[in-house]
């Protein structure tokens, strides 16, 4: 914070002062006076993916070792407390990090190259109730703690055992209040975002003004219906493209719209397609090329891109997803 000037100061010395106050205020002044690289907005087209704060015979990665094709990275997961909403963060030892202190800095590194790192909130065996206005507060008073003490610029909803849309909207935009350039991703299951009155529909809706992306998954889903009515199995383009346009058409723009996919056939139970299929899926949704049976009455070119489950996965599978979707995703107009 720039402290007041005494009346003495010539108006030069002010300007000067003012400067140099604009200046460290962009580089992101901390109140300790360390410098912080400033918050980078995720590209128009981006990828997401999902890091691993545990060891479940994915290939093991410290946040340095994320490739650089990766946008946004959700550091997963952030743990329930005893207390309603509220959650926090412990570093797996698992890891290999010397320090928390040392885990912050590859937060920061990344950071300073671009990208936006996030605490994701769920997975299939989180369970965070957010389900009144006191669990909204513990929730955004939370999340806002993790956010100032390791850097993280957003957080992602994961919740795969149901959310209250009515509070959690509510917990979100107390959140964006306090973090204007807040990013906020979500990656609902494909039942959650059938109908733009299910829950997790109605809280992207209702976060609309600063959603950055929706990253639905793709997978462990079964059938399901695409917006033309018929029904759809998971692993094929139609899949990919015609639940999509569920979100496209039913009030979500473009630009909030992405794919989630697993990086490989261990990542996810069902629901595995490969790169190509990713990629012939992203050419159909933004340029009408590549569509299976399914073709979407119009192009999104500003689709937003594409996600996967997890970097971990990815790097045992040779970083399959960040080589071919990752440079789609980059190449798109």
């Amino acid at each position: 914070m720039v402290r007041a000037r005494p009346h003495t100061f010539t108006l030069t010395k002010r300007l000067l002062g003012a400067l140099a106050a604009a200046a460290l205020t962009t580089a992101g002044l901390t109140a300790a006076g360390a410098v912080q690289p400033a918050q980078a907005a995720p590209p128009a087209h981006a990828v997401t993916g999902y890091w691993q704060n545990f060891d479940n015979g994915a290939t093991v990665q410290k946040l340095r070792d994320v490739p650089d094709a990766y946008d946004i990275i959700a550091v997963a997961f952030a743990d329930a407390t005893g207390t309603p909403g509220q959650v926090g963060f412990t570093l797996d030892p698992a890891l290999g990090y010397a320090s928390t202190d040392d885990f912050k800095a590859d937060i920061k590194a990344k950071k300073a190259a671009g990208k936006s790192v996030i605490i994701s909130v769920g997975g299939e065996k989180g369970a965070v109730s957010v389900a009144d206005e006191a669990s909204a507060k513990n929730f955004a008073d939370s999340v806002g703690r993790l956010m100032d003490e390791y850097g993280f610029d957003g957080v992602d909803i994961d919740l795969e055992n149901g959310l209250n849309s009515t509070y959690m909207t509510q917990a979100l935009k107390s959140l964006h209040a306090a973090h204007g350039d807040l990013v906020v991703t979500m990656a609902p299951q494909t039942v959650d975002m059938q109908s733009p009155e299910n829950e997790y529909f109605k809280t992207a809706l209702g976060i609309k003004d600063f959603l950055t992306a929706v990253n639905m998954q793709y997978y462990n889903s079964g059938s399901m219906n695409g917006c033309d009515g018929k029904v759809y199995s998971q692993g094929s383009v139609d899949f990919l493209t015609a639940l999509a346009c569920i979100q496209l058409e039913n009030g979500l723009d473009a630009s909030q719209v992405g794919i989630g996919v697993p990086a490989s056939p261990k990542a996810a139970g069902s629901g595995y397609v490969a790169p190509d299929v990713v990629n012939a899926a992203l050419d159909c949704l933004t340029k009408g090329t590549g569509c299976g049976s399914f073709k979407p009455s119009k192009t999104y070119p500003g689709l937003r891109g594409a996600m996967t489950w997890s970097t971990n996965w990815d790097a045992a599978n040779g970083n399959a997803f960040a080589n071919e979707v990752g440079g789609h995703v980059h190449d798109l107009p």
